[in-house]
């Protein structure tokens, strides 16, 4: 009978230890702040897929962080290898283009604006901050859907955020409403214990490398035929179109009319022999195969060796990018 007892009182120990150890989703949460805390610096690779309707991008991205507000991310098209970086440091926000020479710098408090799919901290913030997340533990690892807060894009609504049992992060999807993925970030590696030369977050030191690692020459774009963005708000048509001989290129300057009037200006690059620092108003953004600038009412960005410039008092932002979005490389007929 004490056997009998003895043994029972050994199975409900078991028991009860073994439900008391279970990994819950508040522990994973916890781990996963307390890892992110401890971590004095980081560096991760991954590769990026961006979805524009029938297009996808993909860039190779490399992420650097280290205490004291620094980050460089860096942004490869896989495509044409042309690489923007983003860097914060104690100068300012910019986005530097090395191919052209250009920095553009922002007054900006990026990358705490908005959610950021490439960023530790701003990954593991939409996790914790979110009440209403669903949490799965999967067969191998484990994974959190959450809400995003993209102010410039409000058709990104949730993300799926995957991590190994190790509590690695693997892949990031973020929806549209639609549950559509727009985005996918898979890392490839992330390494907690990096070291970064003393002048690794100055803007000087990572353009004069970039220039030397970018050896191709970056092509010239041509305006001989315009380029006409193929989706435009109901009641908009195009009512005047100027081209204009610039000394270094052209310029083809488009006049949209009707219920949500907008300009359209288009002009070939200038690459610049000395590097030039550009005061730019707005939020850093990333537009299908480029980074760029959004402000309440414009957007900027340059592609295939032309820039563009979007503004309008009536256009929202978010048909700013979908008419931004929608200009083809392709010259289109009117």
């Amino acid at each position: 009978m004490k056997k009998v007892i003895l043994g029972l009182f050994v199975f409900l120990s078991l028991l009860f230890f073994t439900g008391c150890t279970k990994y819950t989703e508040k522990d994973i949460v916890k781990d996963l702040e307390k890892n992110l805390n401890k971590a004095k610096a980081y560096k991760l690779e991954g590769v990026l897929e961006i979805l524009n309707n029938d297009d996808v991008y993909n860039y190779d991205v490399e992420v650097s962080f280290k205490r004291d507000d620094l980050y460089k991310v860096s942004l490869r098209n896989k495509a044409n290898n042309h690489e923007q970086i983003i860097l914060k440091n104690k100068e300012g926000v910019f986005i530097l283009t090395p191919s052209l020479n250009k920095s553009f710098k922002f007054q900006s408090d990026w990358p705490y604006s908005n959610s950021q799919i490439y960023l530790l901290q701003s990954v593991i913030d939409d996790i914790t901050n979110d009440k209403t997340r669903e949490f799965k533990e999967l067969k191998d690892g484990y994974q959190f859907t959450t809400v995003v807060n993209y102010p410039n894009n409000r058709k990104l609504v949730k993300q799926v955020v995957l991590f190994d049992k190790k509590l690695n992060l693997k892949e990031i999807k973020v929806l549209n409403e639609e549950g559509v993925p727009q985005m996918r970030m898979k890392f490839k590696n992330i390494d907690y214990s990096p070291t970064f030369k003393k002048d690794y977050f100055k803007l000087e030191e990572i353009m004069e490398s970039a220039n030397i690692m970018d050896s191709e020459d970056i092509p010239v774009g041509n305006l001989d035929d315009s380029i006409y963005p193929l989706v435009l708000p109901n009641g908009t048509k195009l009512t005047n179109e100027e081209k204009i001989k610039m000394e270094n290129g052209q310029r083809v300057i488009m006049t949209f009319d009707g219920e949500k009037p907008f300009l359209l200006v288009q002009e070939t690059v200038n690459i610049e022999d000395e590097l030039v620092v550009i005061p730019t108003y707005g939020e850093p953004y990333m537009l299908i195969d480029t980074l760029g600038a959004i402000t309440n009412n414009s957007i900027t960005w340059s592609s295939n060796g032309i820039e563009y410039y979007i503004v309008s008092d009536v256009l929202s932002q978010n048909e700013l990018i979908e008419v931004a979005s929608s200009l083809n490389v392709i010259p289109t007929m009117k």
